[in-house]
């Protein structure tokens, strides 16, 4: 049987949908804490797909479409 996880500890694809609302109201919305979570996810990011031994177009095409998505946004603000 695995061990008990506590439910501020478990992953958003962990969480069931009943049990949203009381994970979000765990999670840190400090500046601060916002600030770990996007450097965690960067981090993440770049091990999984730049920081390799034989590295691919993968991240940097996904990064570059990323960008192509936020100046479109930006340049059509209307649509």
């Amino acid at each position: 049987l695995p061990a008990a996880v506590l439910l501020k500890d478990t992953k958003l694809m962990d969480v069931k949908l009943g049990q949203l609302g009381s994970w979000l109201a765990m999670r840190d919305f400090t500046p601060g804490g916002i600030m770990g979570a996007m450097r965690r996810g960067y981090d993440r990011y770049y091990n999984k797909y730049i920081n390799v031994k034989k590295g691919g177009l993968g991240g940097l095409s996904m990064l570059l479409a990323g960008y192509i998505v936020l100046s479109y946004m930006w340049s059509y603000s209307h649509v």
